[in-house]
């Protein structure tokens, strides 16, 4: 049984508590998953990261954890993507199919354990219709023209997660306008669409937010123990999933909410729109996914992470010199027992129960680096933490040395021009794109 208290920041009530599951030893775990119509990218990566480290302590703890994510494989973004790629937006399942396997491959690099489950949405249509009848039923959702709407005011609570108030909502709402609608902010639960599932309602498809929602019932129960994702979700997805959850349900959705921060470029979200997107394939490119996981980790997952190459090379080295003190270090008969009973373990342990401050955790093993070196027992347990809760391998990485070919040469030589010229964005950029090459120039100051 859970014998340790830990502390996590719940969006919901805005504050760090006290985790305390409904039913005791037992959690029930949810973190919504990707649309898979592009490949995953460095914001996945933290998202997943994060919560794989949430999953794999409360499995530490004692409790027996039943963990879903999903797959939107069934959304616009894929019909385009298919009729770009393929010519017709029905074959829509190959996009996803293809861009789930590159996602699980990613995870696998990342070594993020499998959740229990992890439901495509083509997989509970039934579940989803049914869902929505009894919103209709129950007067939350309305029918127009075979699609059909939450109404978001007749859920009194529609804003308890955001902190947004209802009637700044519906009166200042910027969504497009469609006059079917009795609330600008009212969205579509099912969406009419010839060609897709047979409904009450007509031939049609789901909106985004039931999704979650019905998967979660199926898979999890009716209620939750935490629902996590990257804080963009928060509006409107999570709030919508409450509403609908719970004016279903007639009770709370999930009793703990979870948001880890964006992934910034240059003090801006990064975004496809804006050019600054970087997928997990393109950094693995130069850096080994473990070297991007403990990246990750060095910082909290409540802050803004302001990604740079520059940063994780430097990342690298310190993941190198952890890897090489513990190589030799054979962990097989390492138990909870033993990491509990250690000064150093019981530091690290504290650090994380303590809202994932895995940050606060790498800094105890870096300060007792030289102790933990000489002392076998605490070398075990550090690196049965590291390994087993952090998820990292610590094999030491491969020294690789870069060919200067014609076309590095040729950014080097744009960015000495750049540097000379004092067109420090342009020399940045450059700088940033010889990094993801694997080449680290050290600068002379310019005259």
């Amino acid at each position: 049984m859970p014998n340790l208290p830990i502390f996590i920041t719940n969006t919901l009530s805005g504050k760090k508590e006290e985790f305390l599951s409904r039913e005791p030893g037992q959690v029930k775990l949810y973190v919504c998953g990707i649309t898979p119509y592009d490949y995953a990218h460095i914001g996945h990566g933290r998202v997943y990261v994060t919560f794989d480290v949430l999953y794999r302590l409360l499995k530490f703890l004692g409790f027996n954890v039943t963990y879903a994510r999903n797959f939107t494989d069934i959304d616009d973004k894929l019909l385009v993507r298919a009729e770009k790629e393929l010519g017709d937006k029905f074959r829509y399942k190959e996009i996803a199919d293809k861009y789930i396997k590159a996602f699980e491959k990613n995870m696998q690099q990342l070594d993020c354990l499998s959740p229990d489950y992890e439901p495509r949405v083509t997989e509970v249509i039934p579940e989803i219709i049914t869902f929505v009848e009894g919103l209709v039923k129950n007067g939350a959702a309305y029918v127009v023209d075979g699609d059909v709407y939450f109404d978001v005011c007749k859920f009194n609570d529609y804003g308890k997660l955001s902190k947004r108030k209802l009637e700044d909502l519906v009166c200042g709402a910027r969504v497009e306008v469609d006059d079917r609608k009795k609330n600008a902010v009212d969205f579509a639960l099912w969406k009419s669409d010839e060609g897709f599932w047979e409904s009450p309602w007509g031939s049609g498809r789901p909106g985004w937010h039931i999704e979650c929602s019905a998967m979660a019932k199926a898979y999890l129960g009716d209620q939750l123990d935490i629902h996590a994702g990257g804080m963009d979700l928060i509006f409107p997805h999570h709030e919508n999933e409450i509403a609908q959850s719970e004016a279903l349900l007639g009770k709370e959705f999930s009793k703990y909410w979870m948001h880890n921060a964006f992934v910034r470029i240059d003090k801006e979200k990064m975004s496809k729109s804006l050019g600054n997107f970087f997928t997990l394939n393109d950094v693995f490119e130069s850096f080994e996914p473990m070297v991007v996981r403990y990246y990750y980790l060095s910082h909290s997952y409540t802050s803004p992470l302001d990604f740079s190459f520059e940063e994780l090379c430097k990342i690298k080295k310190s993941y190198q010199k952890l890897a090489k003190a513990l190589d030799k270090t054979d962990i097989l008969d390492v138990s909870r027992e033993d990491i509990l009973k250690s000064e150093i373990g019981i530091k690290m342990l504290n650090f994380l129960l303590d809202d994932l401050n895995t940050p606060g955790l790498l800094g105890v093993v870096f300060e007792n680096l030289k102790c933990i070196e000489d002392t076998p027992h605490e070398a075990k347990v550090v690196k049965a933490i590291l390994q087993k809760i952090l998820g990292l391998k610590l094999e030491p990485l491969e020294e690789k040395k870069v060919e200067i070919t014609p076309e590095i040469q040729k950014l080097m030589d744009e960015r000495e021009k750049a540097r000379v010229a004092k067109d420090w964005k342009r020399a940045d950029e450059l700088r940033d794109k010889l990094l993801c090459m694997g080449v680290e120039l050290q600068d002379q100051k310019t005259k």
